[in-house]
């Protein structure tokens, strides 16, 4: 049974940073892609970014030059450092890891809350 397990949410102040991490646990093939959404109060679960195997990165216009995602491939992890916090990314940042080769596979994170009070 493959895990995505999710860590580094809380609470901070406007202008300050979080650093989040999500480690697959349990024997997974290497993902062709990894990355963030985030789902805030009310609304959809949106793209933050993602990043490929093969290094290239996306991320959404609201995080460029804020965020930087990253990954550890041999160990299935993706980090989002995110910097300058603004009280409009709080949300509940999900993580996920995918597979377009076989073995397929979509996995999703149990979600951790990042909370930026002003």
């Amino acid at each position: 049974q493959v895990r995505l397990v999710e860590s580094g949410g809380g609470l901070v102040q406007a202008g300050e940073s979080l650093r989040l991490s999500c480690a697959a646990s349990g024997s997974i093939y290497s993902a062709d892609a990894m990355g963030w959404y985030h789902q805030g109060p009310g609304k959809q679960r949106e793209l933050v970014a993602t990043i490929t195997s093969g290094g290239s990165t996306n991320y959404a216009d609201s995080v460029k030059g804020r965020f930087t995602i990253s990954t550890d491939n041999a160990e299935n992890t993706v980090y989002l450092q995110m910097n300058n916090l603004k009280p409009e990314d709080t949300a509940v940042y999900y993580c996920y890891a995918s597979r377009r080769r076989f073995p397929q596979y979509h996995y999703w994170g149990q979600g951790t809350q990042v909370t930026v009070s002003s």
